[in-house]
């Protein structure tokens, strides 16, 4: 048996491995980040904005753990990415709009090169981790914004890195970036901070898995037993014939575990599909994994991290905000296109998958199916299961195909027509973005909070407004009804009886009349979008309860009249 192992392994010694190509390195840097810049969008998201304010509030006032910035009394707030939202207000205050999105330019080539360094790293292969680096890019384009999840993204990429690792090495160093990450996920971005564990678990269960069949295979619970009776009757000398065929029969069932034990570990050399490897550095990472559980201490923001995603599944908040909602396959043909690459490389050809790779590719698959914001876990973190797929594919049926590949690419020509190619492909992706601004006019009310700052005493108005705009009003100084801190405004963390999340919701799609929710909560002017429903209903009715203060192509201001019946 060991022969054989050693003849493996000299075989896998004697396969030839790819060189690295300096030039290919470079090249890719390059081209990738050119690409991360091109994808990144010039106007900011909304979330954006609020992000601001509350680190302007943590520099004058510290973690108070209240809201200032609703007109809503008493609002408790966990600040669940309270470090983010101080490091871009102390950006924004050197450097205004434009170092914020510098700053998200340079997060997202760091994102990108880190996808790229892993997969080179973990795979050993350029160019399936330059194509395949593009490829998950282009597909999480949609949520590259100056947002604490383009931190975390960074971060759980490098995780799955530290993990492959240390299960390879058994180096100390992994260890340190395992725990060091989840202490800056805490106080970074705390809403994901379960999710930082989800990634250890098809190892750890990869090695249960491989402990447990261990158990059924070689277990010897028939020779004990056997032992025992020998041990019983060798106490009485009458039933020597009985103890020597006992011992016979001991030894027959030994030689078959043996045969068995020979012919598992052939079948787990060569699996049909699904490597099963017990690897020994996996209870290390069960002890890791504890370890890590109690960084989520390490923050000024009490318990949140371990409370704040179970309070976020207990309300209505994920059920109403799109990014939330499950995935429509479809109206995704980009995911269904990668599902079926998968799918086909795993049916149709030799390729074997890892055990580990299998569960984390399901697992993500369901968690991305179940929440649509997911597809940016499932691209990043199974794109080096992809990658390594590839390489074994390329292995089986080109055999030296991808060296010279590697070799034509890094010539003059080669380098020329993937350079052109790339830069075509950013041009076209960064075109649409040219004339964009900072903060888009026709989303935003910049007009409006003009008009609303200049004339309306803000000490004494409660203001309705919706949802997606909220935190542009905060940012200009204006209290607000609600903001896209949708956790804020639910009962699961205020602790108030009113859900002031769901009365947004129903108020805005009409399944509540606009002035029960109005007189609820005394609202004394009204911002709405031109085109909402509200604003029709009122302008098709001339409503006299509502007095037009302002009003654009956008958005229209009104005063509520406490002294007119409608």
């Amino acid at each position: 048996m060991e022969k054989q192992l050693i003849k493996k392994k000299q075989k896998k010694a004697k396969e030839p491995k790819i060189k690295p190509s300096i030039k290919m390195g470079i090249m890719a840097v390059i081209l990738i980040s050119i690409f991360c810049v091109a994808l990144t969008p010039v106007t900011l998201q909304n979330d954006t904005y609020y992000t601001i304010k509350i680190g302007e509030h943590i520099v004058n006032n510290g973690i108070d753990m209240k809201d200032t910035f609703s007109w809503h009394e008493n609002l408790p707030y966990t600040y669940p990415h309270w470090l983010y939202d101080l490091i871009t207000y102390l950006i924004y205050n050197v450097f205004g709009m434009t170092g914020i999105y510098i700053t998200t330019c340079i997060l997202s080539v760091i994102l990108g090169l880190s996808v790229y360094k892993v997969n080179t790293k973990l795979c050993k292969n350029q160019i399936f981790s330059f194509v395949l680096t593009i490829g998950v890019m282009y597909l999480i384009r949609g949520y590259i914004a100056a947002r604490a999840q383009l931190v975390t993204f960074i971060l759980f990429v490098w995780t799955i890195y530290f993990i492959e690792k240390f299960l390879e090495t058994k180096k100390k160093r992994y260890v340190v970036g395992l725990i060091i990450i989840p202490m800056l996920i805490a106080n970074l971005h705390a809403a994901v901070f379960p999710f930082y564990f989800v990634l250890y678990l098809p190892y750890i269960a990869e090695y249960l898995i491989a402990i447990i069949s261990e158990c059924i295979i070689y277990k010897k619970a028939k020779t004990k037993m056997l032992e025992l009776r020998i041990k019983i009757l060798s106490r009485k000398q009458e039933n020597s014939e009985k103890v020597e065929k006992l011992k016979e029969k001991q030894k027959t069932l030994l030689e078959k575990i043996d045969k068995v034990k020979v012919k598992r570990t052939k079948d787990l050399q060569n699996p049909y599909k699904i490597r099963l490897v017990k690897k020994t550095a996996a209870k290390w990472l069960i002890l890791i994994f504890i370890v890590c559980i109690f960084t989520g201490l390490l923050t000024p923001i009490g318990d949140t991290p371990y409370t704040y995603l179970l309070k976020t599944m207990e309300g209505n908040t994920t059920q109403n905000i799109n990014e939330h909602l499950p995935m429509t396959l479809a109206d995704e043909t980009e995911m269904i296109c990668v599902i079926i690459i998968f799918l086909a490389i795993m049916i149709f050809t030799k390729v074997k998958i890892r055990l580990c790779d299998l569960f984390m590719l399901g697992g993500l698959c369901y968690l991305m199916l179940a929440t649509r914001r997911q597809v940016t876990m499932f691209v990043l973190l199974c794109s080096p299961i992809l990658n390594r797929m590839l390489v074994e594919l390329s292995k089986i049926y080109t055999k030296d195909t991808m060296e010279q590949a590697l070799k034509e690419l890094t010539k003059v020509f080669g380098i020329i027509v993937i350079t052109l190619a790339m830069i075509g492909f950013s041009y076209y992706m960064a075109k649409y973005k040219f004339d964009d601004k900072y903060i888009d006019e026709t989303s935003y009310p910049v007009k409006a909070c003009d008009y609303i700052i200049e004339n309306i005493d803000l000490g004494k108005a409660r203001f309705y407004n919706e949802y997606n705009y909220g935190s542009y009003m905060l940012f200009r100084g204006i209290p607000v009804f609600i903001d896209s801190r949708a956790d804020l405004y639910a009962p699961e963390f205020n602790g108030k009886k009113e859900d002031i999340f769901m009365d947004f919701i129903n108020t805005s799609n009409i399944g509540t009349f606009y002035e029960e929710t109005f007189e609820k909560y005394k609202i004394t002017h009204v911002i709405t979008y031109k085109n909402s429903k509200m604003n029709m209903i009122i302008t098709e009715t001339k409503d006299p309860k509502y007095k037009e203060l302002y009003s654009d192509n956008h958005f229209v201001v009104y005063e509520r009249l406490q002294d007119v019946e409608s």
